[in-house]
């Protein structure tokens, strides 16, 4: 990895440090301007009272990949989500889910995004798509 790519990361940490992402338990596993492969060991707290994975756990699950993947295209710039759409597929009760998501468009101020959700036997679970818009750079 150059050093731009890891500073990038490192950045990455300091700013999520305490966020929701943190609390969730998300872990970033590989990261380029191309792709990126996020898992999550699916712990009682992620369930929903019916026992399975909660549709608002996945639903965050695949806007954080999908808005890093975005962040990793555009380092430089500040990106929000401003659509996303989602098709629950099959349950999951536990064990790590996931996540991979990769970018299908890119203008100069919008961001599309596909992402997916696999169980641990390699099964779809969710899939989605998300726009994500490009902000003004980020001031230094």
């Amino acid at each position: 990895m150059d050093k731009e790519a890891t500073d990038f990361l490192k950045r990455l940490e300091r700013e999520a440090e305490g966020t929701f992402w943190t609390f969730i338990g998300a872990e970033l596993q590989a990261l380029d301007p191309e792709r990126v492969r996020v898992t999550l060991s699916v712990q009682p707290h992620h369930l929903n009272t019916i026992g399975l994975l909660h549709g608002g756990v996945s639903a965050t699950l695949l806007d954080s990949a999908m808005g890093l993947v975005g962040m990793a295209a555009r380092p430089d710039d500040t990106v929000v989500t401003t659509n996303l759409h989602l098709h629950y597929l099959a349950p999951v009760k536990r064990g790590t889910v996931t996540v991979t998501a990769e970018i299908v468009h890119s203008s100069r101020k919008l961001i599309t995004a596909q992402g997916h959700i696999y169980d641990e036997q390699g099964a779809l679970c969710t899939f989605g798509t998300g726009t994500f818009r490009v902000l003004d750079r980020k001031a230094p």
